[in-house]
C-alpha cells in the first residue's frame, strides 16, 4: 500500500472528498434524506461590516470555523458557501466561495485581519494565501483535543475566553460520561472507510472519525501509520477481521451508501468479515461524521456508542 500507484489513489481520493464536501452537504442516512437549507447571495454590503472587535475584521473559510466562531460569539466579514445551515448571525455576511478554493479577490476586498482555514488544507491553500498576499491561518480540527486547544487559543486572541472555557469544559463532561459508559467493557476493533463517488480510503487512528474511536475506546485495525488515510487492501483488511466496520459517505452520500452496497455484494472477501457476518456494519451520517472536528462532536460520540458497543 505504500507505493507510487497507492499513494496517487490515496491523493485522488482525498482531493475528491475536500473538492465534494467542501461546499459543504446536507447530511444524509441511507433512508432518510435531509433538506438542505437554501444559501444567500453574497452581501456587498458586509464589506464594511463589523467584526468581533474593532481591530478585527474575520473571514472563516470553513463550515466548522464558522461554527466555533458563532460560539465565541464573534462576527465575521466573510463566510464560506455552503448548503449546510450556517448560524443565523452570519446571514447576511458575503459568501467567498468554498472551502478549498475561496474567491481571493473577493476576500481581499473584505480587507481582513484574519483569514481561518484548516490543516487538512494548509498544502492546497497556503501557497494560494501568500500569491494574493494574504497571511492564512489554519486550525488544527484532526482531533477533539487539537480542536478543544485551537478554541482556547481562539479565546485568547479575539477576547472570548470565558466562551472559550466553557466549549471546552462541556465536552471534557462529555468525554467523562462516555468514560464512564464504555468503563469495563470490551474493546472492539473498528475499520473505518471513507467513500466518495467510485472509491474509498481506510481512516487511520490520526483521521477525525479514527479519533472518535479512539476516544470511545475502539481499537482502529489501521494503526502504526503517521497519515490520515491508507489505500484500502481487502486482503490485508480481512486478516485483521474487524468487530465492526462503519463507512462513512462525503460529497453524495446515497450514492456513496450504493457504492459501498455494490462493493460489500460484488467483492466476495467482504462476507469473510465478522463484522458483515455479524451485522455490526454501520453507515455514519455527513452531517455528524465530516473530516474535521466541528461542533456536532458531542452527538457524534453519542451516535457511535451503541455502534461500537450494542
Amino acid at each position: 500500500m505504500k507505493s507510487g500507484k497507492w499513494n496517487y489513489r490515496v491523493a485522488a481520493v482525498l482531493a475528491a472528498v475536500l473538492m465534494l464536501t467542501g461546499c459543504g452537504t446536507a447530511g444524509n442516512k441511507p433512508a432518510a434524506q435531509a433538506t438542505a437549507a437554501p444559501t444567500h447571495e453574497v452581501s456587498a454590503a458586509s464589506a464594511n461590516a463589523p467584526a468581533g472587535t474593532s481591530e478585527h475584521r474575520i473571514v472563516s473559510t470553513t463550515v466548522a470555523i464558522t461554527q466555533i466562531m458563532d460560539l465565541l460569539e464573534l462576527d465575521l466579514v466573510g463566510i464560506p458557501k455552503s448548503v449546510k445551515t450556517l448560524p443565523e448571525r452570519y446571514q447576511d455576511v458575503t459568501k467567498v466561495g468554498n472551502p478549498m478554493s475561496p474567491d481571493m479577490e473577493l476576500v481581499k476586498s473584505l480587507k481582513p485581519t484574519d483569514v481561518l482555514s484548516v490543516t487538512t488544507l494548509q498544502y492546497e491553500l497556503e501557497p494560494v494565501f501568500k500569491n494574493a498576499g494574504i497571511d492564512g491561518q489554519f486550525l488544527n480540527l484532526t482531533s477533539l483535543e487539537s480542536m478543544q486547544a485551537e478554541i482556547t487559543k481562539l479565546g485568547e486572541k479575539y477576547d472570548r475566553v470565558e466562551q472559550a472555557a466553557a466549549i471546552v469544559k462541556d465536552y471534557d463532561n462529555k468525554l467523562k460520561k462516555i468514560g464512564e459508559a464504555t468503563a469495563g467493557k470490551e474493546q472492539p476493533t473498528v475499520l473505518i472507510l471513507l467513500g466518495v463517488p467510485g472509491s474509498y480510503l481506510v481512516a487511520t487512528e490520526h483521521s477525525y472519525i479514527g479519533d472518535l474511536v479512539r476516544l470511545l475506546g475502539g481499537e482502529n485495525i489501521a494503526q502504526g501509520e503517521k497519515v490520515e488515510f491508507l489505500a484500502s487492501n481487502t486482503e490485508h483488511l480481512q486478516k485483521s477481521n474487524p468487530d465492526v466496520i462503519l463507512r462513512a459517505a462525503h460529497g453524495m452520500p446515497e450514492e456513496v451508501v450504493k457504492m459501498f452496497d455494490e462493493e460489500f455484494k460484488k467483492n466476495d472477501i467482504w462476507k469473510h468479515f465478522k463484522a458483515v457476518q455479524n451485522g455490526r456494519v454501520y453507515d455514519l451520517e455527513e452531517k455528524l461524521f465530516g473530516t474535521t472536528g466541528n461542533m456536532l462532536v458531542g452527538e457524534a460520540l453519542e451516535a457511535l456508542l451503541p455502534m461500537l458497543y450494542p
